[in-house]
């Protein structure tokens, strides 16, 4: 009887917590406005003084642009799907690009890190690919400009296809079943490394997603979202500070930031952009990833330390890591300081609760590409 007694206690406190916080906001008329379709009625965001210059609010996924030296065609896209799932690009000839990114996990791997050649464990977090044209810059570290330039990458990392481009190129070169396909996509005979990086390029640019909950709500389905998605679309903005970083209709700045998780001189250390630039400002900095899809996309952050959304959430709402100077780190120029745009949130537990509820409203459906027949 005693055990049945505390459980409703808990139950009537929790319920009157819940109550209590989700009565400071208007839902209605935050429903209303959010889904009105115009944007200018909506409240005001909470913007940093840091990304006042050029911030740009949450929205629609705007269309995408292809390159004008890599244009869209179905045989280029056809093409560049083929060598995606070719493990032929690879030196053991058992690992291909879809290897770490598979339609039916994300288009990523789920794992922490990815295994690669010879069963290594790769260094970071495989990112989806899910639309990754809207990506101004690629991996964590941003170390390729383009897409195209990106397809070199894991096939010259020893952690992960460990093959040498040229070598690549030529592989597929002496297989005769490419020969039509590079034919067709490129209106001229011939198999060399540019068209390899345009094809892939085009493939992976064609990964976007399609209509999500969140995207019929704000173009007018009101109906369509519950009461506590309707509450974390407006912390999202608001309170939990969360579009400082997670805004365009990309759900990210494209930009980097340092979020305090460099575990600076100790196990997992990776300090991000540093290496790319060389720059001590951009110690610890990595690319802040688009929360479109990210409920399928698991686990998190650039090594994949977070096996789920509860787990950010907390980090965020506790101000991430901010480490402090001890002893002989008093002198380190290196030492790396967590972004000022990152402050602790004093979001409840519904409230953290309803944050999660509207950031999976951005999660489209689900679509397996299926594999191709390689050619021989």
């Amino acid at each position: 009887m005693k055990k049945v007694q505390t459980l409703f206690l808990i139950t009537v406190i929790t319920a009157f917590t819940g109550f209590k916080v989700y009565q400071e906001y208007d839902i209605d008329d935050l429903r209303m406005r959010y889904s009105s379709g115009d944007y200018t009625t909506w409240p005001k965001p909470e913007l940093d003084s840091l990304v006042l210059q050029d911030f740009e609010d949450i929205g629609h996924l705007s269309d995408l642009e292809y390159p004008e030296n890599n244009s869209y065609s179905d045989a280029k896209r056809k093409l560049g799907k083929t060598l995606f799932f070719d493990p032929r690009l690879s030196s053991s000839a058992q690992i291909a690009c879809a290897s770490c990114h598979d339609s039916e996990l994300g288009w990523g791997d789920s794992r922490r890190v990815s295994y690669g050649h010879n069963r290594q464990l790769g260094r970071r977090n495989a990112m989806t690919l899910l639309n990754v044209g809207y990506a101004t810059s690629f991996f964590w570290d941003g170390r390729a400009n383009t897409l195209e330039e990106q397809v070199a990458f894991p096939v010259s990392d020893s952690l992960e296809m460990n093959f040498h481009i040229n070598l690549a190129v030529e592989e597929i070169a002496q297989i005769e079943g490419y020969e039509p396909l590079f034919l067709e996509a490129f209106n001229e005979p011939g198999v060399d490394e540019s068209k390899i990086r345009k094809a892939i390029a085009t493939f992976e640019r064609s990964l976007v997603s399609e209509s999500t909950k969140f995207d019929r709500f704000i173009n007018g389905d009101s109906s369509v979202y519950s009461n506590t998605e309707v509450l974390g679309l407006h912390l999202f903005r608001t309170k939990a500070r969360c579009i400082n970083c997670h805004n365009t209709g990309y759900f990210s700045d494209n930009k980097f930031h340092n979020t305090g998780l460099t575990y600076y001189g100790r196990k997992f250390e990776d300090l991000g952009l540093y290496e790319v630039t060389g720059r001590k400002e951009d110690i610890g900095k990595f690319r802040t990833s688009s929360l479109r899809e990210v409920s399928r996309t698991g686990p998190y952050m650039h090594n994949g330390l977070f096996p789920h959304l509860e787990g950010v959430i907390n980090m965020y709402n506790a101000g991430m890591p901010q480490p402090k100077r001890k002893g002989s780190q008093l002198k380190d120029t290196l030492f790396p300081v967590t972004s000022s745009i990152l402050q602790k949130l004093q979001l409840s537990n519904y409230e953290k609760l309803a944050l999660i509820d509207f950031i999976k409203t951005l999660e489209s459906r689900s679509k397996r590409e299926s594999p191709p027949v390689l050619p021989n």
